[in-house]
């Protein structure tokens, strides 16, 4: 049996959770979500509490009782605290503003470079005298917000060199020593 898969999901206060065939909608605070599930699978919402049972223990089915029980559970925790990710410019010259759903980055390249943000996602930047300039990202839908940040990300990854790019705040960049001209 999944692990995952079988511990319940808690509903918070506020939160409401609907199942209409083979798609779960959860309602709250922050926004609304919705994802279709595979038929197969059970979803019961009793008593502030999510469960999903699996019809057999096939492989396939075993593998998306796991996933679908943290889809929802994603969704759940969405919907009631938001999901927020924080983004660190590492370089000379690096700067970030925006305006509305646009986010401006300046990247070192020729030219500026202008992302348009679904309206799910809110975006800041915050920029501080001596410090790295940052992209702050809040969302209820887990998985557009990690594609976004995914998205900003690929512009200029972290080089091993120098640490220069785009990271996130507290991530470890494994850096490398160089040339060690004369070391002989």
């Amino acid at each position: 049996m999944s692990r995952i898969g079988k511990a319940p999901i808690e509903i918070p206060a506020g939160v409401t959770v609907t199942v209409k065939g083979d798609e779960v909608t959860v309602k709250g605070p922050k926004g609304e979500l919705s994802q279709k599930i595979n038929p197969d699978l059970t979803v019961n919402v009793e008593d502030g509490h999510v469960t999903l049972t699996r019809p057999s223990d096939d492989r396939e089915h075993r593998a998306q009782h796991g996933l679908y029980r943290a889809l929802i559970h994603n969704m759940v925790v969405g919907v009631s605290q938001g999901y927020r990710k924080e983004m660190e410019l590492v370089g000379v010259g690096y700067r970030a503003t925006s305006e509305g759903q646009v986010l401006e980055l300046a990247l070192g390249f020729s030219h500026a470079i202008f992302i348009k943000l679904p309206k799910e996602i809110k975006v800041e930047a915050k920029t501080e005298r001596n410090k790295n300039p940052l992209i702050i990202l809040e969302s209820d839908d887990k998985q557009l917000l990690g594609q976004v940040c995914a998205k900003i990300r690929s512009l200029r990854k972290p080089e091993p060199y120098k640490g220069k790019g785009i990271k996130f705040v507290g991530e470890v960049i494994r850096r490398k020593s160089g040339k060690s001209a004369g070391a002989k």
